[in-house]
Parts: structure tokens; C-alpha cells; sequence
């Protein structure tokens, strides 16, 4: 970037910062850079299952059951069971799918999520990607729901009801899981449509309320077939379903179910990961921002209210952030309140809140390792029904390669100097 253009960015930060105060970093999203807790815990990772393909999602069903549910990206849900994966699948829905290679692939089973009362309702919740025929777009982002079968607990019947369908103008940044919040309502993450700088439409995907595409949706699945807009979203004009935006890749979003507050790891484009807190109604910047720096010059100027994210970190120290979740279980009670999260290309992380509400960024220490850099790809994360987290991982590319192996992430007790 030139030197002059660097200058007017900064001058049209500063300015309208000070118009409008709400745009610094306060308590809640500021972040420090405290080193003296680097190395306060020593981690580990504690195989779970292998030999998955290419798994993105992991979820439980918060039945009881302990078992867990791995989502393979070539359209496949298994089962892992008293420490065991199922030989058959929860659910197969490859057929439905766009086809997949086995090859570096943003598109497939991206994603799903159990209602809330699922063991009593047995519905739950998958999004994927499917062909479509509409010209000038490369895939449908389809929402569906399932049902469990009323005679096997272990399989699902592959019959969907298609809640919605956003279509896709490229084959990248096409969005991820579905979360619940308290109240039992719906919540999914679209990209903002692929390609690089948010290209489509004059302000890109990610400002555009007119829109799914770049937002973070809310909806209600239990009222109205296919669903209905909760009356206290934020938008009354535009597309109703949103409640946030400003989005370029949400690539995993999670509650932390004590504080309810919804985290959001958010891919950028060429220089920064971001990791932001979700509230109604904000706008996260993409495409005038990308982290806390400008990317459009021309159209950061037309907002004045950006959502600044809790924390960020520049390549070439991670390529591609993998939300993950705060830690809630009770194994490791000094790790309670930690946002563990990850980079795609090599490395775990955690976020530390201090008593004044600023957000530490760490690297992980594991017992034994030098540094914190992995052979492995870091897809996704998941928690079971105590809370505890699990990274999900794949040793070599491919949208069908059966490298894929379930961490558990746990630590080490903290050494005591005498």
C-alpha cells in the first residue's frame, strides 16, 4: 500500500474515532499483550478417534449418551461411542452434496447442530453445500433438518426438510456450524460469498442488509415451517433473519454457556485472524476492516460505528483462524474462562480475560514440544456434554482423506518453582 494511502487511512481512523468513542476497544474488547503468563499452562493433546475423513464439526447430542458426532466434509455424520467410531454413519447425505475431491475444498457438510430438546424431539440440524443450476453461482448453502430414527438412537433418517437455501457465487467462504442460543433459537454463519475483497455487489456481501451472505442469521425453528423471524432482531428492513454483519469468514462461532456471550473466529484476507464477541445488531467491519486495520479505504468512511474484534494476530504467525470455545468443563478447573481457539495451518491458542476485561492472546504449550507448530490441520473444534473441548484435526488435505484423528485438550498441573 502506498505510503500516501497509509497516511489517509490513519487520518480517517483517527477522525472518526474521535467522533464517535464507541469505536475504541473498551474493557470488553480491548486486548493486552501481557507476556508473563505465557507459559502458566502446559497442554496436551489425548487421541480420541482417527482414521475419520477429513472431519470439520464435532458435536454432542445432550442426551445423556456421552456419545459424540463427527461431521466428515464429504457428507457423512459418525458416531463415536464408549471411545469407539461406529462403522455406520449417524448419517450419509454425500448423494445430496456437490462432488467432492479429495483435494483443499471449502464447500460440503459444513456443518450441524442438535435442537435443544433432541432427546425428546429428535430433531437436529445440518448445513451443506449442494449443486445448483442457476447460472453465475457455484453451490447452494442448504439448512435442513433431520430426525432421528424412532427405533436405533445410532441412526438418523435420511430425509430432510430444507429450511433454507443461500446461493453461493463462488466456491470459498461459504460459512459454517449452527449453534442454539438459551432461548432455543437458530443461529448460522455465511461468508461473504468468496473470491478476494468481498467482490460481489458494489459494497460487497458483508455490508449489504439485502443479503445472507457476510452475516450471522437468527431464526426460529419451532413456530412456523420453515421458520420465523424472533420479533426482537435487530433489522426491520433488508433481510430480517440477520443479527450481525460485517462478516468475511465466520469460521466457527460457539456460546459460552455461562456468560452466553457468542465468540466468532473470523478469517481475513491477507494480513489478519480476528477473533470478535457477536452482539445484535453490530457490524464487524469486513469489507472497510479486516481486524482492527482498514481494507476500503472508500468505504469505511460511510460507517462510523465498527465492532472491533477481542482480539487479532498477523500473518505469517497463522493463516486461517479456527473459532473454538471457552472452556466450561470441570477436569481442569484452572482452565475455566479460557478461549481456546486455533489457526487452520499450524497452531492452538488461547484467550485469557483479565479483571479489567482486556483479552490476552497466548500460544499453547504442550508437555514435550518445543514450540507450538503442528503437521496437522486444525478444522474445527467441539465440547461433549461435560464441557470438555476437542480439537478436530486432519494430517493431510483432501475433502476425503481419512487422516483425520479427535484430540482431547487437556493440561498438564502447573510446575512449582522451589
Amino acid at each position: 500500500m502506498p505510503d500516501k494511502l497509509v497516511s489517509l487511512c490513519a487520518v480517517f481512523f483517527l477522525v472518526l474515532s474521535c467522533a464517535n468513542p464507541s469505536r475504541h476497544a473498551n474493557d470488553e474488547t480491548s486486548v493486552s499483550t501481557d507476556s508473563a503468563n505465557l507459559s502458566k499452562f502446559v497442554f496436551q493433546l489425548q487421541k480420541t478417534a482417527e482414521g475419520l475423513e477429513a472431519p470439520l464439526a464435532l458435536e454432542n447430542a445432550h442426551d445423556g449418551s456421552g456419545r459424540l458426532f463427527v461431521g466428515e466434509q464429504a457428507g457423512k455424520i459418525m458416531i463415536i461411542k464408549n471411545g469407539i467410531v461406529l462403522k455406520t454413519p449417524f448419517l450419509d447425505i454425500r448423494k445430496s452434496l456437490v462432488p467432492m475431491k479429495n483435494e483443499y475444498m471449502d464447500v460440503g457438510l459444513l456443518g450441524f447442530s442438535f435442537h435443544p430438546d433432541y432427546k425428546h424431539n429428535g430433531r437436529f440440524f445440518v448445513h451443506y453445500s449442494a449443486p445448483t443450476t442457476k447460472k453465475g453461482f457455484n453451490n447452494r448453502s442448504v439448512l435442513a433438518e433431520f430426525h432421528v430414527s424412532d427405533t436405533n438412537p445410532d441412526v438418523a433418517v435420511n430425509s430432510a426438510s430444507i429450511l433454507l437455501s443461500v446461493d453461493q457465487p463462488e466456491e470459498n467462504h461459504n460459512g459454517g456450524n449452527i449453534v442454539f442460543d438459551e432461548q432455543g433459537y437458530l443461529y448460522i454463519g455465511f461468508g461473504d460469498g468468496g473470491g478476494q475483497g468481498d467482490k460481489h455487489g458494489t459494497i460487497g456481501n458483508g455490508q449489504d442488509l439485502n443479503q445472507l451472505l457476510g452475516k450471522i442469521i437468527r431464526i426460529d425453528i419451532n413456530h412456523e415451517k420453515p421458520y420465523s423471524i424472533p420479533a426482537d432482531n435487530p433489522f426491520n428492513s433488508g433481510r430480517k433473519e440477520i443479527w450481525c454483519y460485517g462478516m468475511r469468514m465466520p469460521w466457527r462461532i460457539s456460546f459460552d454457556t455461562q456468560t452466553h456471550q457468542l465468540f466468532c473466529g473470523d478469517v481475513g484476507q491477507d494480513k489478519y485472524e480476528e477473533v470478535d464477541i457477536l452482539e445484535k445488531g453490530k457490524n464487524y467491519g469486513w469489507r472497510a476492516m479486516e481486524g482492527f486495520h482498514v481494507y476500503d479505504t472508500s468505504l469505511f468512511t460511510k460507517n462510523t460505528d465498527y465492532a472491533l474484534p477481542i482480539a487479532e494476530y498477523p500473518h505469517p504467525e497463522g493463516l486461517s483462524v479456527t473459532g473454538g470455545y471457552v472452556y466450561r468443563g470441570n477436569k481442569f478447573p484452572a482452565m475455566q474462562g479460557l478461549y481456546l481457539f486455533g489457526d487452520w495451518a499450524f497452531k492452538l491458542f488461547y484467550l485469557q480475560k483479565s479483571t479489567g476485561g482486556s483479552w490476552t492472546k497466548h500460544d499453547c504449550h504442550f508437555s514435550g514440544k518445543a514450540d507450538n507448530k503442528f503437521s496437522f490441520r486444525i478444522n474445527s473444534f467441539g465440547v461433549d456434554e461435560s464441557g470438555e473441548i476437542y480439537a478436530v484435526t486432519q494430517d493431510s488435505v483432501g475433502a476425503i482423506s481419512p487422516t483425520g484423528v479427535i484430540y482431547h485438550l487437556a493440561i498438564s498441573p502447573p510446575s512449582v518453582s522451589k
